[in-house]
């Protein structure tokens, strides 16, 4: 194998390619990224049984052929390296890299030994990209990080028709985002566990493609796939039965609050400087006000108030400062509206971004309530 390809062209494949390794793979092997040069591209290829990632990039082959280096090792340099044409060289069992005048040597690992990579589902529509990458980062932010408890790890996909459901809870707060895409058939209906860390970076990287497709492998593979822009990508899905989290979400409210949404996220970070870790902050919503405060007794205190659209009954509720801002921060509108029933029950928050404040919310997010004392 002998390339030369542009230093930029080469860190982004690589970095797209390295991003799933596992950090302490089951075999030395799966440690490994897999170059294959061919004709007139160099494909970049990572797997460790679970997840799986391919990339394409234009590059010019001297001469064709393959090889397996570490992953990790391979993606530090080529981001290091300087602002010129990289020429990669298979010699023996070391793969040389030269950028202008620095140079590196990297061990080859046995390609023989590498497993093949699971095949590409069936098509089953696309999403616009910039779509994609929003809804699954306004809900990837309420999985859970708890690997003990593997279904609030997930990010759960509805599809129904012509739309796209997700959802993620880690039991302190629910995030649900609805939205359009393009099937190849109307008729298709599915339900199914993504792997929450490895759907958003997917989301992330694809990002700016115009559409991203959507590939569903048969019932009982247990496989999805997405692809943008040379980029490819599968994971195997979650076992387990997601909390039915739609009972979750009320039909009514005795209180409904309107802010604006930047002045809201400034005063809380304000008010939560003298918050102590995992100490809420209270909330009171009455007479077209919100007082915010926290800290108590002999500790440092904060009090701040704002206006607000108040409809309904007054109410006290205090929420963890961390949780909240997360929330306001991804309903990414003007305006924030918050939707009580109790002070002791979830609030949901949406965005209102038109005069027309009744318009259903396509992205919610509920907030389990800190129980006040004292």
């Amino acid at each position: 194998m002998h390339i030369r390809v542009e230093r930029d062209t080469l860190a982004q494949a690589v970095t797209w390619a390295a991003r799933t390794l596992p950090s302490r793979p089951s075999m030395p092997v799966l440690s490994g990224v897999m170059l294959i040069a061919e004709q007139e591209s160099l494909t970049l290829s990572s797997f460790d049984y679970e997840i799986s990632a391919r990339v394409h990039v234009n590059v010019d082959v001297i001469k064709p052929g393959k090889a397996l280096v570490s992953g990790r090792l391979l993606a530090d340099i080529t981001k290091a390296l300087p602002a010129a044409p990289v020429v990669l060289k298979l010699e023996g069992n070391r793969v040389l890299i030269e950028c202008g005048r620095s140079s590196f040597t990297l061990p080859t690992l046995p390609v023989e030994d590498y497993p093949a990579l699971p095949d590409m589902p069936t098509t089953a529509g696309n999403v616009d990209g910039d779509v994609f990458a929003e809804a699954v980062a306004q809900v990837a932010i309420a999985a859970g990080k708890d690997d003990t408890i593997p279904v609030l790890t997930g990010i759960r996909m509805e599809i129904d028709g012509s739309n796209i459901t997700l959802a993620a809870t880690d039991r302190y707060r629910l995030a649900v985002r609805t939205f359009p895409w393009s099937p190849t058939k109307t008729s298709i209906e599915l339900n199914t566990l993504i792997p929450a860390r490895i759907l958003a970076d997917a989301a992330k990287s694809m990002g700016s493609a115009k559409v991203v497709e959507l590939a569903i492998a048969p019932d009982g593979e247990k496989l999805i796939g997405f692809e943008a822009q040379g980029m490819r990508t599968t994971t195997r899905l979650l076992d387990g039965e997601f909390p039915k989290y739609r009972s979750l979400l009320p039909n009514e409210s005795s209180t409904t609050a309107i802010v604006d949404t930047a002045e809201l996220v400034n005063a809380v970070k304000r008010v939560a400087l003298v918050a102590e870790r995992n100490t809420p902050i209270r909330m009171s919503f009455n007479n077209g006000e919100i007082h915010m405060r926290a800290g108590s007794g002999d500790d440092a205190q904060a009090n701040e108030i704002l206006e607000v659209e108040v409809e309904g009954d007054p109410i006290e509720i205090a929420f963890n400062p961390g949780y909240l801002l997360d929330g306001l921060n991804a309903i990414d509108a003007p305006k924030a509206r918050f939707s009580f029933t109790l002070a002791t029950k979830p609030a949901v928050i949406t965005g209102v971004t038109s005069e027309n404040t009744d318009m259903p919310a396509d992205y919610r997010y509920l907030l389990m309530p800190v129980r006040l004392t004292g």
